[in-house]
């Protein structure tokens, strides 16, 4: 417990996901009293950091060069310094890089803490009416290998499935969703959680499947689907 009182801490950071107002008093107070600030882009939260006010070195550590960079922070952290991590948006970790982060320094008994804050499926499970007392958290299905396999899987899941996916798959997901899950499953497509333009589109697979096939929707999204019902 001593050695982990000597080191600095490294802090993984929610980034708001739209609204800059969902960014917490917390997180701002621990990006400002940070020595330095890893993220996955330096633009975009160089740009968060402009508007919050914040003058911190940032360095870019993302899925293509975080394994090269963890020997770094471990270092920097037993030198006692305070590290910030953010993703792009959202909460690090969740189908964002941070996870070997963070898996990593737990391994070497590293001071770590994760604040709470943004996250995408949390108001979209919550805003689609399904039921949220038991989900399982899908993120992004597999591109390729494995997809198939997953979605076969799935079909006799009995709780509310959230999924990650992007605008331009969006359309060839839903098909997939009707060969595996039948048209009466009822589901929302989320987009643009906390933006402007948030969207909520509630229906059965077959209305919603109809719905999108006119047009490829912008944002990101998040898919909430009904579990298999009981007999």
């Amino acid at each position: 417990m001593d050695e982990i009182e000597k080191t600095g801490k490294l802090y993984l950071v929610p980034t708001p996901i739209g609204n800059m107002g969902d960014i917490t008093l917390r997180a701002i107070e621990t990006l400002k009293n940070s020595d330095i600030i890893f993220c996955e882009d330096t633009r975009v939260t160089g740009s968060l950091l402009k508007k919050l006010d914040i003058e911190k070195k940032t360095l870019s550590m993302h899925k293509f060069n975080e394994h090269k960079l963890i020997d770094l922070v471990k270092d920097m952290l037993k030198n006692g310094k305070n590290i910030s991590y953010c993703s792009d948006a959202g909460t690090p970790g969740i189908s964002d890089p941070g996870f070997l982060l963070i898996r990593e320094c737990v391994k070497e008994n590293l001071n770590t803490e994760v604040l709470p804050g943004a996250t995408a499926f949390v108001p979209a499970v919550v805003s689609s009416g399904l039921s949220c007392e038991r989900f399982v958290f899908e993120g992004f299905l597999p591109l390729k290998k494995g997809r198939q396999t997953r979605l076969f899987e799935l079909q006799n899941e009995e709780r509310t499935m959230v999924f990650y996916e992007s605008p331009h798959r969006l359309n060839k997901t839903l098909n997939e969703f009707l060969k595996y899950f039948g048209n009466e499953r009822i589901v929302c497509v989320s987009r643009e959680i906390s933006k402007i333009y948030e969207e909520n589109r509630r229906g059965t697979l077959a209305e919603i499947t109809n719905y999108y096939s006119k047009f490829t929707p912008k944002g990101e999204i998040v898919i909430t689907l009904e579990g298999k019902k009981l007999k």
